[in-house]
């Protein structure tokens, strides 16, 4: 996707006031309503919706793996310093925290690519990102250039993240051919999805609509909207995930929901009636359980082809913390 510096889309961005993205309600400024949609910046038409993921069937390991961490040092165009933090499963015991640089477990394991959001850190995430990896994925997280960590965040600086997510993307699944490199043959390079959380979401719909991402399989969308990326999702059909709580004090849950009824292919959404905007995401509890085994039936399914991981997703969302518009 272009670097969009549009006045009409920072108005429209700066409306949303996607603040604090990643930090607790307690410390979050209230937000106002979101503003109407704006137009992509540069639309695709969408292709007609097939009826399943385009991966061929297969089963997800059944096993829980140790997790190993690493750090990529990647930059985009020399100007737009990325990088990237790494779960990957391990060798050795499941359980207990990630290790630095621990060898890679025996296999070939998909890809997901996570965006934070504004204001946000990969680490952040960690509770959740590292249950993946456990389960059998390598989950790659860059740190954007401008709307990362402390300080004024360049909200307009959004739009530009799809392309830096499509970068990471490629330069990770060239480790899996380098010779040099830990991943080497490690990689399902066929087999990826892309995930985040608030600016985060908008950066993960922008890679299905305007900034359409071909390799990415399927999507899960944490609290988002589609500001400046808009909802001509396109391409080949990609499953999605919505997760939104009800109580979401900075997007609207009628703001994710309006863009998860736009999506026309295979698709769920997941809700917490007590949920605000990332507290299920951030830190261990009963909600980050149902959240983390949602969607890791889901990306089982998705990048495994596991039919039996599919019939396990409405298991996962316990009615008493969470209800599922499931249209997989």
């Amino acid at each position: 996707m272009r670097r969009v510096p549009s006045a009409l889309l920072a108005s429209t961005l700066l409306a949303s006031m996607l603040v604090g993205c990643s930090n607790d309600p307690e410390t979050t400024p209230q937000a106002t309503p979101a503003a109407p949609q704006a137009t992509p910046a540069t639309p695709q038409p969408t292709t007609a919706a097939s009826a399943a993921p385009a991966i061929p069937p297969g089963s997800a390991p059944e096993q829980s793996f140790a997790v190993g961490v690493r750090q990529l040092k990647l930059n985009r165009d020399g100007d737009r310093p990325l990088p990237v933090t790494v779960w990957y499963p391990a060798a050795g015991r499941a359980g207990g925290a990630p290790t630095t640089s621990a060898d890679a477990a025996a296999g070939k394991f998909p890809v997901v690519m996570f965006s934070h959001g504004l204001g946000g850190r990969p680490a952040d995430y960690a509770e959740l990102l590292t249950r993946w990896a456990a389960a059998g994925l390598v989950v790659a997280a860059p740190t954007f250039p401008h709307t990362s960590g402390p300080g004024e965040p360049n909200v307009l600086d959004v739009l530009n993240q799809p392309a830096d997510v499509s970068y990471a993307l490629t330069q990770l699944l060239a480790l899996d051919a380098d010779a040099d490199d830990p991943l080497r043959g490690r990689l399902a390079t066929d087999r990826v999805a892309a995930a985040g959380h608030s600016a985060g979401g908008v950066t993960t719909i922008g890679l299905f609509t305007s900034g359409r991402d071909e390799r990415l399989a399927a999507g899960i969308v944490f609290a988002g909207t589609a500001l400046g990326v808009g909802t001509a999702f396109a391409g080949a059909a990609a499953p999605q995930l919505f997760v939104h709580g009800e109580a979401d004090e900075v997007v609207q849950y009628a703001t994710g929901k309006a863009v998860y009824d736009k999506v026309p292919w295979p698709k769920a959404m997941l809700s917490l009636p007590n949920g605000d905007h990332g507290r299920a995401l951030l830190r261990d509890g009963p909600a980050l359980r149902v959240v983390a085994d949602t969607t890791i039936e889901f990306l089982r399914w998705t990048l495994y082809g596991d039919a039996a991981a599919k019939e396990r997703i409405a298991a996962a969302a316990r009615d008493d913390l969470a209800t599922l518009d499931n249209r997989l």
